[in-house]
């Protein structure tokens, strides 16, 4: 099988920035470090119908190990927080009532059953221990620190709210003080949400100073050491920066502290699920470069920890900073189908009919006896037995993701004598009332001449239970909104196709925006149906996609010379995954066939038309 290519990306850099970046390779490769990172797996545990991502911490370790920044002696799995560190921060009352599904149902903001209560409580009782840990690997000399979790800012000493249970920050503190640890220690909080928890907890606590800048407050800001700053909704970069600057710069004429923790939210930024306030990319870097760089002029250490984060995108913000702590210099996150693509290839024997890495609890074995009736004669794919397809996607955490957004018990279904291919579906539950995914593969040797490939004859994805807004308008073709998913799908193809030993996907986007979204790294198979969406493309590179797509699916865009309207007919594209392939489709004849197409074509909408 040739080296695969999928999903390759290219950043520019400089000379001196390739040196650099061959020689932290080298030193990831040969180099011992004490651990940087504090993270465990188990973290992709999700709340259901809370608008967390399950996989935020997975797809940064992911993107990190992606550009060589990374080793597995950098990363420290933490264990969870004992009873009696729990009880340093808060009242035993209140840990009693966190048996009642009730209590965690007020603070989570959706319900929770039973059966839900023991894993939402190990899964935050687990990040508590991972902001111990980052203490602990600072006693041992560590001036940076990152948890990828934690910040549970909201959990008061007798109750919690916003998501958080427990409160990490203060419990770790606590606990070194426990241990002899005397010094000042700083909270800088600038996660959109008001600190209000941690800030009632040390409300007495001279030593211990609660930094806030939030959108607006909570409860009433008051305690011995602390400064709130509530900035209201629509707050751009120059507002925000600019307080942050004299906000801390404030608090360090006057405190001094010893120890940092810095709650480095992404809520804040600009296309955040929960957020109102408009931050760029740019200015969410800039602020946590700021706070660092100030801390390692004065040599105190500082321990990161993720706080708020909503939304598809949560995972860049603080991926961008941890890169550049490691760096020095500004990776940009790749595709989400590169990410996903790099965090499933890092799964050890993730593709295997049974189970062979310990972390993620589940073998074929154990799901057999809860599945009756399946037949283990047939495969998918000639391949897979249905509970292995299920294993796979239990181990690439997309059962998980489903769950997260509020489909409690999703239920996978295969069906394998249909004509056009083997057809995979997934139900919200084992009524089948719901479709979330639709799938229908066919292994061909007949699309391209000389190539096996995998065909996606049919992909749904859907959300039968959200609703279009004027952010998210309806798509022509769909009855729901996504599911938010695709990237996930495509990367499980692509390794599908490496496992089989086929050459790459072949599909037909049935709309132009969907061929808008795989164009990132999937070719048109004839160069002249490739000049017309680049064509396309041009036109209406100025209108959101959703409008674009509609123009092109109701016949308003028309060729200039004859006045008829373009219509999109399904053209065929191939995701190349071995390097024959992609050969072909990179060719210079092919390229020179679609230039030539290309000028020829003159396209104009039909309102514009003379």
């Amino acid at each position: 099988m040739d080296k695969p290519e999928a999903f390759s990306h290219h950043l520019p850099f400089t000379m001196l920035q390739r040196v650099r970046r061959l020689l932290r390779a080298v030193a990831l490769r040969f180099g011992h470090r004490s651990p940087f990172l504090v993270f465990d797996p188990a973290y992709r545990q999700s709340i259901q119908g809370a608008p967390l991502d399950p996989l935020r911490g997975e797809k940064i370790v992911a993107f990190l190990r992606l550009e060589r920044l990374l080793s597995n002696q950098g990363l420290s799995r933490p264990l969870p927080a004992a009873l009696k560190n729990l009880l340093l921060a808060h009242d035993p009352v209140y840990l009693e009532s966190l048996q009642l599904p009730s209590t965690l149902t007020s603070i989570l903001g959706v319900p929770v059953n039973p059966g839900d209560r023991d894993t939402i409580l190990a899964l935050q009782r687990l990040m508590v221990g991972g902001t111990i840990q980052a203490t602990r690997l600072v006693a041992r000399g560590e001036q940076v620190v990152v948890h990828l979790g934690g910040g549970f800012h909201h959990a008061g000493r007798r109750r919690g709210a916003g998501f958080c249970v427990f409160n990490d920050m203060a419990v770790a503190i606590l606990r070194l003080r426990q241990r002899g640890f005397g010094g000042n220690v700083l909270v800088v909080d600038l996660d959109l949400h008001d600190g209000n928890g941690t800030r009632e907890i040390f409300a007495h606590d001279p030593s211990v100073f609660t930094l806030s800048i939030h959108n607006q407050h909570w409860d009433e800001p008051e305690a011995l050491a602390s400064l709130s700053l509530a900035l209201g909704s629509g707050v751009d970069d120059g507002q925000y920066l600019a307080a942050v600057r004299e906000s801390l710069e404030h608090v360090l004429r006057h405190f001094q502290p010893e120890l940092v923790f810095y709650v480095a939210g992404s809520d804040v930024a600009h296309d955040d699920a929960l957020g109102n306030w408009r931050i760029s990319p740019e200015g969410v870097l800039d602020r946590d470069q700021f706070v660092l760089n100030t801390f390692r002029e004065r040599k105190v250490p500082v321990i990161v920890l993720l706080g708020g984060g909503y939304g598809e995108n949560a995972w860049r913000y603080p991926a961008r900073f941890i890169a550049w702590v490691l760096s020095g210099d500004v990776y940009e996150p790749p595709a989400d189908e590169v990410v996903a693509l790099a965090r499933l290839r890092q799964m050890p024997g993730f593709l295997a009919e049974e189970a062979t890495d310990d972390s993620w609890g589940l073998t074929e074995e154990d799901l057999a006896g809860i599945l009756p009736g399946i037949s283990v004669e047939r495969k998918f794919l000639g391949t897979f037995s249905q509970v292995g397809v299920e294993l796979m996607l239990e181990r690439m955490g997309f059962l998980q993701q489903i769950r997260a957004k509020g489909f409690v018990c999703p239920t996978v279904t295969l069906e394998l004598d249909h004509p056009l291919g083997h057809t995979l579906r997934i139900f919200a539950d084992p009524h089948k009332r719901e479709l979330l995914m639709e799938l229908r593969l066919a292994r061909t040797s007949g699309a391209v001449p000389g190539f096996e490939l995998l065909a996606v004859e049919w992909l749904l994805l859907q959300n039968p239970r959200a609703s279009f807004t004027p952010q998210r308008p309806r798509l022509p073709g769909q009855a729901h909104p996504g599911l938010g998913l695709l990237a996930e799908v495509f990367a499980w193809l692509v390794l599908l196709c490496e496992k089989l030993g086929l050459d790459g996907l072949y599909f037909r986007p049935s709309h132009f925006h969907l061929a808008a979204l795989a164009r990132k790294h999937a070719s048109f198979l004839n160069p002249r149906e490739a000049a017309l969406f680049d064509a396309l493309s041009q036109l209406l590179q100025d209108k959101p996609l959703a409008e674009a797509s509609r123009l092109v699916h109701e016949g308003k865009v028309v060729d200039a010379h004859t006045g008829k309207p373009v219509h999109w007919g399904a053209f065929p594209m191939v995701l190349p995954v071995s390097s024959r392939l992609c050969e072909q489709v990179e060719s210079t004849a092919y390229r020179q066939t679609q230039t030539q197409a290309r000028q020829q074509l003159v396209l104009c909408l039909s309102d514009a038309k003379s």
